[in-house]
């Protein structure tokens, strides 16, 4: 029997009123036959807990009563964030402390005020993720939250981009951020042999790195302790590394024209960052509604498979290495599908 359990029954009656054993069954994730169980037990306990039989029936507190353990565990406190991020609690481990810390939430509402908490969560739902894309597996998520919570060092063994690509890494983890539905670390960095690397130097206080949370292959919970820095705040660190993502993504430039459709399909077929240069320099060039216009790119290639996106939509204009790219492309296609040039 859990005695934790049992106090998330008697919360849910508290808050959601009457209640058959089914639905506490659903909620808790147990067996209809345990969930009566668990109200035969408070009841003989004391709780005054009122079956009601018949079609629409269940069970219900006594009218006026009201616990008041309602005292969040250390765990729950730390869940309390992820209220709102069902997914992002079940990530970190996190579930069922989000569960009953809402559950003990509710309880502590007046009735009133309790009603409109369920009425506004009943209409909003967050879901994270992007489109088009699995949710990435990131078994070593758990470790890094218990890592950054407790300030214990984490043995890792990353992949990267550039080689080699298996590197071993001591991290200190500083904080989590999940960024569309994709997790990353921030941590101080040293490589196996104590070496600092990347932007920072390795001690305490130094620069941090960020890993992609799903990039790491391996990873053990050292019971070697560090120090976050007092200065270190984890929201002003991400905006200054995507600052400096972004200047370092985009290289180059291309001039380019765009149909009105292709203006309005931009959107969804390139990055924010390209919308709103187009929105920036975009200048008529006929009286048919095309636009031309200058935009950010990262390599030839990269902006050819972008662009390409929008079909006979956009025109690249310069440089020429990004038209001769494109226009290479296109004729590799008309060849795959055996088209030929027609007098």
């Amino acid at each position: 029997m859990s005695a934790g359990r049992l106090l998330s029954v008697l919360l849910l009656l508290q808050s959601r009123g009457r209640m058959s054993a089914r639905a506490i069954a659903e909620e808790l994730g147990v067996s209809v036959r345990t969930a009566y169980r668990d109200v035969e037990r408070l009841q003989g306990a004391g709780v005054p807990v009122c079956a009601e039989p018949g079609r629409g029936g269940g069970y219900r507190l006594l009218d006026g009563y009201r616990t008041r353990l309602t005292g969040m565990t250390q765990g729950e406190a730390r869940a309390l964030l992820f209220a709102g991020l069902p997914d992002a609690a079940a990530d970190l481990g996190l579930a069922a402390e989000v569960s009953a810390a809402r559950l003990k939430l509710l309880a502590a509402l007046p009735a009133g005020a309790r009603e409109e908490a369920a009425r506004t969560a009943a209409v909003f739902h967050v879901d994270a993720p992007g489109w088009y894309r699995e949710p990435e597996q990131t078994p070593y998520l758990s470790l890094f939250a218990d890592a950054t919570l407790t300030r214990r060092v984490v043995e890792a063994r990353y992949r990267r981009w550039r080689a080699p690509q298996e590197v071993s890494r001591r991290l200190r983890p500083y904080g989590l951020v999940l960024k569309s539905g994709v997790w990353y670390v921030v941590a101080a960095t040293e490589d196996a042999t104590g070496t600092g690397t990347g932007t920072g130097t390795g001690t305490a206080g130094a620069t941090p790195a960020t890993y992609r949370v799903a990039q790491v292959l391996d990873a053990t919970l050292s019971d070697e302790r560090f120090d976050r820095p007092r200065d270190f705040e984890l929201g002003a660190y991400w905006a200054s590394y995507l600052a400096d993502f972004a200047a370092r993504r985009y290289t180059g430039t291309a001039t380019i024209r765009l149909s009105p459709r292709g203006r309005r399909r931009l959107p969804d077929n390139v990055a924010p960052e390209v919308v709103r240069a187009v929105d920036a320099t975009a200048t008529a060039v006929g009286a048919d509604g095309w636009v031309e216009a200058v935009v950010p790119t990262e390599s030839a290639a990269h902006a050819c498979g972008e662009l390409l996106r929008l079909g006979t939509d956009v025109e690249v204009l310069a440089p020429a290495v990004l038209r001769r790219a494109m226009a290479d492309t296109v004729g590799a296609l008309a060849r795959a599908y055996g088209v030929t040039d027609r007098a």
